[in-house]
């Protein structure tokens, strides 16, 4: 079965996120049904309305034709009844553990919230009336999100054990990360093919840029020959064209590259430009960082990955285990 909720929906709180509340007017009253039963609690249609409405709004605000608006309005129906039966799963779960929070961890939260978007006590205020919520709505979201926190440390995270070896492998397959970076400076000799050449007039500059690789090789100054034939935009300068670290160029430079030492030329390179020969003006490495260094912040990286896994696994064997009529 397709998954909805992920781990970030339960317990991301680093910004304010809010559930927009809807207010049906009378014109449009149904009369409420049971939409799901997810073992001894079930959905409403109003909680099902209630969730979809701010996405129904703005569907039915892009001008999408009917039938994509009926297919698009079906998906987000589909995926919050997800949602909401995953929630009333994770919070069955957190009464049957037992789990509680208390008014002081909410208080110490919401304080954490305001810190991190430079909120007072009037501004948190003030953006709770703009959304239609009163601080005990948001006192209770907050204890939702806190308990469904503790149910994944509960069920999930304290299960989970990243190993030294599993460090030290991401630490070894990530070079691109925490390895040390090669910066190349180069110069190049560009000689540019007329469009519509023949392939004789093609083979004579080849043939040409061969001659000038040989002349290189031979001692004479690759500066002076970029000077007299390159027709690159750096041919006044030696052919100067600064320093590159080495993901940045094409791979058919690279792979040119690879190997050389300062003073030695590529061999002559066909690109889209026209010929090319590059010469290593100079090979600069930096230092990568060590392991002791980056230890910590790889372990939370794979933790937080596990942890999606796992978690999105437990909530797979939950609703296996659990009776989950959906009525339509």
């Amino acid at each position: 079965m397709k998954r909805y909720l992920s781990l970030g929906m339960l317990i991301g709180m680093g910004v304010l996120v809010f559930t927009a509340t809807a207010t049906a007017s009378a014109a449009s009253e149904v009369l409420d049904r049971i939409v799901a039963v997810v073992n001894e609690d079930i959905i409403l249609l109003s909680e099902l309305e209630e969730r979809m409405e701010p996405y129904t709004q703005r569907i039915r605000q892009q001008g999408f034709d009917q039938d994509r608006e009926r297919q698009m309005l079906f998906n987000v129906r589909e995926e919050m009844l997800n949602r909401l039966v995953d929630e009333k799963l994770t919070d069955q779960e957190i009464k049957r553990n037992d789990i509680q929070v208390g008014e002081a961890e909410i208080d110490s939260t919401i304080e954490r919230i305001k810190a991190a978007n430079t909120f007072t006590d009037e501004d948190l205020r003030r953006f709770l009336e703009q959304e239609q919520m009163t601080m005990e709505q948001y006192r209770e979201q907050i204890r939702e999100q806190l308990l469904r926190t503790r149910l994944v440390n509960y069920q999930v995270k304290s299960k989970i054990v990243i190993t030294e070896e599993e460090i030290r492998a991401y630490y070894d397959s990530h070079p691109e990360i925490y390895g040390g970076t090669i910066r190349y400076h180069l110069r190049n000799i560009l000689v540019r093919v007329p469009d519509f050449a023949t392939d004789t007039e093609k083979q004579a500059i080849s043939e040409q840029m061969q001659q000038i690789r040989s002349r290189i090789e031979a001692g004479e100054s690759f500066a002076d020959l970029a000077r007299s034939y390159s027709q690159g935009p750096a041919a006044a300068d030696g052919g100067d064209i600064g320093e590159f670290s080495k993901e940045t160029l094409s791979p058919k430079i690279q792979a040119a590259l690879d190997g050389l030492a300062p003073g030695q030329a590529t061999a002559v390179l066909d690109t889209d430009q026209g010929f090319q020969l590059f010469y290593v003006e100079a090979v600069n490495r930096t230092e990568g960082k060590p392991l002791d260094s980056v230890r910590e912040e790889i372990h939370q990286k794979l933790f937080a990955e596990v942890v999606d896994k796992k978690f999105l696994s437990w909530l797979e064997d939950l609703r296996s285990q659990s009776h989950i009529k959906i009525i339509n």
